[in-house]
């Protein structure tokens, strides 16, 4: 029988996670030199190695040759978390992943505009600024859109929201791409609609925005996936 008990190095992983969450270390901050963090774990320089490795493949920290190593963005989230990647009918998996934005955005978006500060509104304003400005100029704004959305979960202070940034930006890119960009206008109208109804606190207003937003983002996607030219 397999011993259950954890190894050195798995204990080491353990405690450089909670290293990082004592010491409220947040994307981008950098750890001590190997040197050093073998000192605080008490471990050889081979166990702390193991452990980093392991924390690499968890998207927890990045090594930067010659730099040192950093707390990853998305700590803990892959890009892939729930292997879309091996998912053959991308048709049915972009249709699905829109589904579900349906059942969780306008709560989001509803949420964003009971707790939105003026500032966190201008912030946002300045996000669909910049979807607007891409998609006038014919660029692509998948990244700006993704990141319009993800400042709408930041905002509605719901710490489970925003790890879902690589599953609804995963969602973007491949509705963006499978629809070839349209819908540039009604996307810029329907987003400023959901900046306006969060600039005014207005929470019903800005759940029907984004429901409206995901209504004609869904209308496209069908009359595309049905060769439908209109």
């Amino acid at each position: 029988m397999a011993s259950t008990n954890k190894s050195l190095a798995d204990k080491t992983t353990e405690r450089i996670i909670r290293y990082i969450i004592d010491n409220k270390l947040r994307e981008g901050a950098q750890l001590p030199n190997e040197t050093t963090l073998s000192s605080l774990m008490g471990v050889g320089r081979s166990t702390l190695r193991e452990a980093i490795r392991a924390l690499v493949s968890r998207n927890i920290l990045t090594v930067q040759q010659g730099s040192g190593i950093y707390v990853c963005h998305n700590t803990g989230v892959s890009d892939d978390p729930l292997g879309f990647t091996f998912i053959e009918n991308k048709e049915k998996l972009v249709t699905d992943l829109l589904e579900f934005r349906m059942m969780i955005e306008p709560r989001v978006a509803a949420l964003a505009a009971s707790k939105a500060t003026p500032a966190q509104a201008q912030e946002l304003l300045l996000l669909a600024n910049r979807v607007a400005e891409c998609c006038e100029a014919g660029k692509p704004h998948a990244e700006a859109d993704a990141l319009f959305h993800a400042k709408i979960a930041e905002i509605s202070e719901n710490v489970i929201v925003p790890q879902l940034e690589p599953l609804i930006m995963h969602a973007i890119d491949m509705f963006i791409d499978i629809t070839h960009s349209q819908l540039k206008e009604e996307t810029i109208r329907t987003h400023m609609a959901i900046v306006n109804a969060i600039q005014n606190n207005d929470a019903i207003g800005a759940q029907d925005a984004m429901t409206l937003h995901l209504i004609y983002n869904r209308d496209r996607l069908r009359r595309v996936l049905k060769k439908d030219p209109s």
